[in-house]
């Protein structure tokens, strides 16, 4: 394969890139296209004309990579090498950390464009960061991106949140073929040649330059990946062995590949076109991804693994600046070879990659550390991995191979955490997970521990329908002087949704904040955050609601499940406002993950769609979805089981059965009452005067005493005018619901007032 071809991006598509990149009401392009047609060229172009019309715009590389997708930050590695950030990934959490890197990035204020190589191979943070420069409008962004990869989360939204304009990068023509494979041979092919040329390459690119060899084409007639086979077979096996090096691990730093293979083979590779070397740090990388995908596909286990080793001993024995995520590299790089890490370290890396979100990565080391020792602290890290990623009864066989007799209290309360929670809820056991709870708890005395066993016992009884009780626990835990910070974060996140669904609104806002400033593990933010966003619609403040609710899918949460249930956090507010069709294209979006994770965020979830589409009126799909929900449902998610009854009263009234609709309505009146869910009870109350219901003025009328809001007010005047058939009092109702953002509950208002 020659070294230099002279090749250009199509004119259309490089036009359509530079005005997109111009228009302000747009962060940049996402490039797609098949393997090899020439994305990167397009954006490489694109970011020279940007960079030519506005020379104070300063461009920045990024790129994805197979082996770094894994490694927090690991794309950004080099642009983040030396920051403080790299101090804060130490100990801080991805919230923190994405906020760190964005203001480190953008700090000095100048007009930035980032050029987003392989963004499919990001890892989880890299993908975020990239979510939130696009999000907030702080660089123009240019993102390639392999058709039909699986995208992580945060790459996906850039899409379907509509903050990139796709550009598709077709094959060249015909035309542009020839061109190509002019500046190839040196001199114009015949028209036979240009027809063989095109038919073969299918007009993409890479596999023209496979094709032509010493200046004519080859017979070979196979696939792409066949074509690069047979390139990398043919290679100098210096080049080969710095391929197969980056194949392990890519990028590399050209001072740690010369140091492994020599320098002059770093330069043949160079100089033969199968690596680039650019960037800070003189990272080196294949020209083409598919080199090292190919490389590492045919590397043999054990050489593979012999890489490794000598990649471990070269990368160990130099200073880094790289923070937890080089030691993250390290270890991952090491569980897999023949050199000795210490168990520990590798421990230890495992929970920092369960602390920054990556958890295929701390699946693997935690299990790479299990087999080395089979301690405790690799066990419960290996079993959070698992059970985070939805895996509940393989988590549960991790934990129970442990004896609990040979344990101290501290190992007793690490153990028993993980193995209550993920029986709870990723193996939908709630009465067994309550009652291991209570026999551990028995065979405690320390405070500390006390409190936090209780703090999971309030969120179990939260979950279980029992908001009063689980009130009642966590005020004992937050007034506890021994509470550490996990025990806070429960109890507080905890407290928070029960003082908002039973109507303490006036306790929820701070209990919320103690939540959010407790360092506690896992989705309990939302937690709290879903108890602000029920006080604000429960108090007539409905665009407040949504723009918090938003913010729970924004770039902090992106990763799943984190982003289906901010989603879902989302379609409950628009639900109440009325936009249905939002309501429906998120809760569908978050139904799925969520409904593999086993948490109560589930159910929820399918509960909420199946309202949403009863109410715009799909009586097909609102059953169907209703169905799920129900089988969904159980003691881990009776909390939402007034919720349910209003799917159900929903789904009733889209099949125009008025009378099945309010009967469900005021099932879920009183199963919210019986659950001490006094807030809860007032919304099915407005649903069922919606609904038609008459007789909801009396439980409406002593309901807005017990909980003072704004939506218990205009439920009571709703349901007393409906009571009443008083025309011009439903026409005012509907008026200020109206006012308040409930357009659903003002439309049906209005209705009843023609009627009336």
């Amino acid at each position: 394969m020659p070294s230099a071809w002279v090749a250009a991006p199509q004119g259309t598509v490089l036009h359509q890139v530079t005005a997109t990149l111009d228009d302000p009401q747009c962060s940049g392009v996402a490039l797609t296209g098949a393997d090899g047609v020439g994305k990167t060229l397009v954006a490489r172009h694109a970011a020279e004309a940007f960079a030519g019309a506005a020379p104070s715009t300063v461009v920045r590389w990024v790129v994805g990579t197979a082996t770094d997708r894994v490694i927090p930050f690991g794309a950004f590695r080099t642009l983040l090498a030396g920051s403080d950030i790299i101090a804060i990934t130490e100990t801080g959490r991805p919230p923190e950390l994405l906020r760190a890197a964005h203001d480190h990035l953008t700090a000095d204020g100048a007009q930035q464009l980032f050029v987003v190589d392989d963004a499919h191979h990001l890892d989880h943070l890299s993908a975020a960061l990239v979510y939130q420069l696009a999000l907030r409008g702080s660089a123009r962004l240019i993102v390639t991106v392999r058709d039909g990869a699986a995208l992580p989360d945060a790459v996906a939204a850039l899409r379907t949140d509509e903050l990139l304009t796709r550009v598709e990068v077709e094959p060249l023509d015909r035309a542009a073929t020839a061109a190509l494979l002019e500046s190839a041979l040196g001199s114009p092919p015949d028209a036979a040649v240009i027809d063989e040329a095109f038919a073969r390459s299918q007009g993409n690119p890479l596999v023209l330059r496979h094709l032509v060899s010493d200046g004519a084409l080859v017979q070979d007639r196979g696939s792409l990946t066949e074509l690069i086979d047979s390139y990398l077979s043919g290679l100098p096996s210096p080049v080969r062995a710095v391929l197969d090096l980056l194949a392990v691990a890519e990028p590399l730093s050209r001072d740690d590949l010369a140091a492994l293979t020599g320098d002059d083979a770093v330069g043949q590779a160079e100089a033969t076109g199968a690596v680039a070397v650019g960037g800070f740090g003189a990272m080196v990388y294949p020209t083409h991804p598919l080199y090292t995908d190919r490389a590492r596909a045919a590397l043999a286990p054990g050489t593979a693994r012999a890489l490794r080793s000598s990649l471990v001993e070269q990368l160990a024995a130099r200073p880094s600046d790289g923070g937890v995520g080089d030691q993250l590299r390290l270890c991952a790089l090491a569980v897999d070879s023949d050199t000795h890490i210490e168990t520990a370290q590798i421990v230890a890396a495992a929970q920092d990659a369960l602390r920054l979100g990556e958890l295929a990565l701390a699946e693997q080391l935690a299990a790479a550390a299990l087999d080395h020792s089979g301690g405790l602290p690799a066990r419960v890290a290996l079993a959070y991995a698992l059970a985070w990623q939805g895996r509940g009864r393989p988590a549960d066989a991790v934990l129970a191979a442990v004896d609990p007799e040979q344990l101290s209290a501290s190992e007793l309360i690490a153990w028993a955490l993980p193995r209550a929670a993920n029986q709870f809820w990723m193996l939908s056991e709630p009465e067994r997970a309550t009652a291991f709870l209570q026999t551990t708890r028995s065979r405690i005395s320390a405070p500390t521990a006390q409190a936090t066993l209780d703090a999971l016992a309030a969120t179990f009884a939260m979950n279980a329908g029992t908001p009063l009780r689980a009130l009642r626990i966590a005020d004992e835990v937050l007034a506890s002087p021994h509470a550490d910070e996990v025990a806070v974060g429960w109890a507080a996140s905890a407290a928070a949704l029960s003082s908002a669904r039973t109507g303490r609104f006036d306790d929820v806002e701070a209990l919320a904040r103690r939540a959010t400033a407790a360092d506690h593990p896992g989705l309990l933010r939302f937690t709290s955050g879903f108890g602000r966003i029920t006080a604000l619609v429960m108090a007539g403040q409905l665009n407040e609601a949504r723009t918090l609710a938003q913010r729970y899918t924004d770039f902090a949460e992106l990763q799943q499940p984190g982003r289906a249930i901010g989603e879902t956090l989302v379609g409950y507010v628009a639900i109440a406002q009325g936009d249905f069709d939002a309501a429906v294209t998120l809760l569908g979006r978050a139904a799925d993950p969520l409904a593999r994770t086993g948490y109560s965020w589930g159910p929820l979830s399918l509960i909420l769609l199946a309202q949403a589409l009863g109410q715009q009126g799909n009586q097909l799909e609102a059953a169907k979805v209703l169905s799920r929900a129900e089988s969904l449902h159980g003691l881990k998610s009776t909390l939402f089981a007034p919720e349910l009854a209003l799917a159900k009263a929903w789904s009733k009234a889209a099949r125009s059965d008025t009378t099945g609709a309010i009967d469900a309505a005021r099932e879920a009146v009183q199963t919210a009452e019986r659950g001490g869910q006094s807030a809860i009870a007032l919304r099915a109350l407005q649903d069922a005067t919606r609904l038609g219901d008459t007789r909801a003025v009396h439980r409406a009328g002593r309901l807005a005493v017990e909980v003072n809001c704004v939506l218990g007010r205009l439920t009571l005047a709703h349901a007393r005018a409906l009571a009443d058939g008083d025309a011009a009092a439903l026409a005012e109702v509907a008026a200020d619901l109206a006012d308040r953002g409930l357009h659903p509950a003002a439309a049906d208002a209005a209705a009843q007032a023609q009627r009336a």
